[in-house]
């Protein structure tokens, strides 16, 4: 009879303890703590410590066994000079930068024009669409998952439209996209999704207008996608908001478009912005009146210098910017006093990490997963 891999690993563990004087259990659990980029270090203690740590997919099966759910930010950087472009992981516990491996793709891929969305929960990113290094008129209709606990990619089936710069989201458990530039840059109106589960793309409903994404976000259930200010600043910018209950589309609120200059995350069930124009502060949404408002507490730090990537967790900001140095921005909240409106006040106070050592990489995207 063939054991279980799981058996196996049992049956090995019975040979010296892990640690001297302390249980394996407690032992196990200490060292299924150890931060990624300790490992090639770490696994040459004993063969045990190797048969552990060499081995990324037991690694990550054996934390997700004891419940382990450390919050990992992932970042798609590329190199300035050359266009290639890396996976660097910031272990948001030990505050440690390790690399995973590079996406399986025949071709270059330009690293500006990629969607990517996440199921954090699930320890799963999906990378969509781009466009070729070589021709940016070639966009892409790749799709690439990579799972934590097998620690690689796998290539999904395709969408049924190439799309680069085109908006992105998960709504109940769902990918959806729309947007975006075709080839010859022409832009799209069409939107489809991927139940991740099954793996097929189907249509939904038409954008009503070609238009490609300059940022998009998640809010109460419906996607968000803004086309943003495009020189001359002449003409105001263009927003739709999609309902996947009704299967239909709408203007976006004249107020939100107008205000939103940068990247968004969603926190505290509110649309904030990490403005482009730096040293300015972070701001928020709010829908009754459709209007923005500054958050109280100090702008971006300097360290962190344009493009950014920006994501959160847990009502936390993390903002990566050049070199991949990360603004942590730490969110509270508060009810207005003093007045009749039920409105929420929210303040920001940052803490900076820095990029992994000998960096010269600009961040393009980001996601936060647990690992």
């Amino acid at each position: 009879m063939r054991l279980g891999k799981g058996f196996q690993f049992e049956l090995y563990l019975q040979g010296e303890p892990l640690i001297p004087g302390l249980p394996d259990d407690v032992a196990l659990n200490c060292l299924l703590r150890l931060p990624v980029e300790s490992h090639t270090a770490c696994k040459a203690v004993c063969k045990r410590w190797h048969f552990l740590l060499g081995n990324k997919e037991r690694f990550f099966t054996s934390r997700k066994e004891l419940g382990f759910k450390d919050p990992w930010l992932f970042v798609l950087a590329f190199h300035k000079c050359t266009g290639e472009i890396e996976w660097q992981v910031l272990d948001l516990t030990n505050f440690s930068w390790h690399s995973i491996p590079t996406m399986p793709c025949k071709d270059n891929i330009c690293p500006r024009g990629i969607s990517c969305v996440s199921f954090p929960g699930e320890g799963a990113l999906f990378v969509c669409g781009g466009m070729m290094a070589s021709d940016v008129d070639f966009p892409l209709d790749l799709v690439f998952e990579y799972e934590i606990q097998k620690n690689n990619w796998t290539m999904m089936k395709k969408m049924n439209t190439a799309r680069s710069f085109f908006a992105s989201g998960v709504i109940n458990g769902m990918i959806y996209v729309a947007g975006g530039n075709s080839a010859d840059l022409f832009e799209l109106d069409s939107a489809e999704v991927m139940d991740p589960a099954i793996g097929n793309w189907h249509p939904v409903a038409s954008m009503g207008t070609n238009m490609a994404s300059y940022d998009s976000a998640v809010l109460n259930g419906k996607l968000l996608v803004t086309e943003g200010w495009l020189w001359p600043f002449f003409v105001s910018p263009r927003g739709r908001v999609y309902d996947p209950i009704t299967n239909t589309w709408e203007n976006m609120g004249l107020g939100l478009r107008e205000g939103w200059t940068g990247s968004s995350v969603v926190v505290y069930g509110h649309l904030f912005v990490v403005s482009e124009h730096e040293r300015m502060k972070l701001k928020v949404y709010y829908p009754d009146n459709d209007s923005w408002e500054t958050t109280q507490g100090p702008p971006l730090p300097e360290q962190i210098c344009k493009p950014f990537a920006v994501n959160a967790y847990d009502n936390i900001i993390y903002v990566v910017g050049h070199n991949l140095h990360v603004a942590v921005g730490y969110i509270s909240k508060q009810n207005q006093t003093g007045s009749s409106e039920n409105k929420w006040r929210f303040s920001v106070e940052w803490q900076v990490i820095d990029g992994p050592k000998l960096s010269d990489l600009t961040p393009s995207t980001s996601q936060v997963l647990f690992a």
